[in-house]
């Protein structure tokens, strides 16, 4: 049986993107695990952590990415009530607790720096936590992206199983991302 280009356009099959967006979550995991592995290695070579009082900020931002958390799901429930105007405040409510997030991140290093520890120094372990939160904000930036494609479901009229999809794939990234800042943060809380 041939299908014509109308009909293969109207299959959807999510089952190939999700299993993407798990492979980055689960290679994603790997890195970080990584970098704090290193850094075990490193201090205990030292026999020293970072030496730190973490900034203030980021104990906030770690209230904005829970807080972007509970949005998020709130859209979620949104969309499953087929509540879409509450779907699209939620979401947009999300992109603005990350912004918030990772300017709360800036205003720690702004501190950090103050307080002289910089990147480049004689304690590498001080690196650390300027290169850690880095990389968790590129990853925040992924999820901006993932974000922005429930934002445009949600305005445009595409099926309803399109739109739980980007969804869904949005709450896997996201809740992944929140839940790998607390670990990196109770992590530099309890290796100073």
């Amino acid at each position: 049986m041939v299908l014509s280009m109308e009909n293969t356009q109207d299959i959807f099959d999510p089952k190939p993107k999700k299993f993407i967006v798990w492979l980055f979550v689960v290679s994603s995991t790997i890195m970080f695990g990584g970098f704090t592995s290193y850094y075990l290695v490193f201090a205990a070579s030292k026999g020293k952590g970072h030496g730190l009082v973490l900034p203030d900020a980021f104990i906030y931002s770690t209230l904005l990415i829970i807080a972007s958390s509970v949005t998020l799901t709130l859209a979620s429930r949104a969309l499953k009530k087929l509540n879409f105007g509450l779907q699209r405040k939620m979401l947009w409510l999300t992109v603005i607790l990350a912004f918030a997030f990772g300017f709360m991140q800036f205003v720690a290093w702004g501190s950090m720096v103050k307080t002289g520890a910089t990147m480049v120094g004689n304690n590498a372990a001080i690196s650390f936590i300027y290169v850690v939160p880095l990389m968790h904000l590129f990853h925040i930036i992924a999820g901006l992206g993932f974000i922005t494609s429930s934002l445009s479901g949600s305005y445009k009229n595409i099926p309803l199983a399109k739109n739980k999809f980007r969804m869904e794939i949005t709450s896997i990234f996201w809740h992944f991302i929140d839940i790998l800042w607390i670990y990196l943060y109770v992590f530099l809380l309890l290796n100073r």
